[in-house]
């Protein structure tokens, strides 16, 4: 096959022009910001300001007050960076439901008093680097069996989710395991230009996530895996591999994660990371990623996990129940799925009805 179909294949539905918009018409060019991506992303921003105004009526400047700001910021932190992890997997049709089980194993191994020993006697990037290995490590199981063993990616994760936490649980017998290395936990729990490092980091992570999926070839085939996984083997994109690496990436960003956790509770423990896989797919979804795959965007989870993160900031400034907060979060979680679905037939309604081009 040409390597012009090749790049046809690789480009994202989401970044191909739209053909009124491409007509140069003011009218075309306005409905395709109306109806593409710039939409989107100012519905997200119209949402968290409206958590913000609730947040500012229902609690003053309490809630305005930067110390809030950098709280809600800190609480997205770590959600958020497994939730770049996750957009990838998700953008190419796969999900990955082991990613909060793999934080809590990475914790874990990265507070072994063996690896903090070593740290101790060389240097605190040693506690980095095993964590990040094991959280490949766990990408790397999910991929192969996902892509060579066709096994569903739903049911590949979940037993990966099942079995992180209880290898985790063997490891620390159920304990607690305290993070000792002062260089270690003071880098994490420090700031930088009145910042924590933590937001810091989310906001590196985002960065590099963004320019891997629109700005580089991985990301392109990311796209076309997730629009039409078939096509894209048929274009000569190793498909298999690609999977595999996905999900090594998601599992990198889950290591990350779990190294965030460890410094700022200055602990490794199984039960860290509990449910955060729900978390981070939630964020990714109410940003714009089509669960479906095909459609991809960094922008819209950093913006899916302030939403959440300000929602949940908003429940506690005003002391209401978490049930009703998970009630919120649920309703939020569907409505942004039945948005995607309308845009998805109003979109194979619209290319059904233009004529086929030569």
């Amino acid at each position: 096959m040409s390597k012009q179909k090749t790049q046809v294949l690789e480009q994202s539905p989401a970044q191909s022009p739209d053909h009124s918009a491409s007509s140069g018409h003011p009218s075309g060019l306005l409905l395709a910001l109306l109806h593409g991506s710039a939409a989107r992303s100012i519905g997200l921003v119209l949402a968290l300001l409206v958590l913000v105004a609730i947040g500012l009526i229902t609690s003053g400047e309490r809630f305005m007050s930067s110390d809030n700001m950098l709280v809600i910021l800190r609480h997205a932190s770590i959600i958020g960076v497994l939730s770049i992890g996750v957009t990838f997997v998700i953008t190419a049709g796969g999900i990955d439901l082991s990613v909060g089980s793999v934080l809590g194993l990475t914790s874990v191994v990265g507070s072994l008093a063996v690896i903090q020993s070593a740290a101790a006697e060389s240097t605190w990037l040693v506690m980095v680097v095993v964590a990040l290995l094991v959280g490949a490590f766990a990408g790397l199981v999910n991929g192969v069996i996902i892509a060579y063993g066709n096994v569903v990616a739903f049911i590949a994760t979940l037993a990966m989710l099942v079995a992180a936490r209880g290898l985790a649980e063997i490891i620390s017998e159920r304990r607690t395991l305290l993070v000792t290395n002062a260089d270690f936990t003071g880098f994490m729990r420090a700031d930088f230009l009145g910042v924590p490092v933590l937001v810091w980091i989310f906001a590196l992570v985002s960065a590099a996530g963004w320019f891997l999926l629109n700005r580089t070839t991985f990301g392109r085939r990311t796209v076309a895996i997730g629009g039409n996984l078939e096509a894209s083997r048929l274009a000569g994109i190793k498909v298999k591999r690609h999977i595999i690496s996905l999900y090594v990436l998601a599992g990198v960003a889950a290591g990350i994660a779990g190294l965030m956790m460890m410094g700022r509770t200055t602990s490794g423990t199984s039960t860290h990371g509990y449910l955060y896989e729900l978390d981070a797919i939630a964020a990714v979804v109410v940003g714009g990623t089509l669960l479906a795959g095909g459609r991809g965007t960094i922008m819209g989870t950093v913006f899916g996990v302030l939403i959440f993160s300000t929602l949940t900031n908003v429940f506690t400034q005003n002391n209401m129940d978490t049930s009703v907060q998970a009630l919120a979060k649920g309703a939020i979680i569907v409505l942004a799925v039945l948005l995607q679905q309308r845009f998805a037939v109003r979109k194979e309604r619209k290319a059904k009805k233009q004529p086929m081009k030569a």
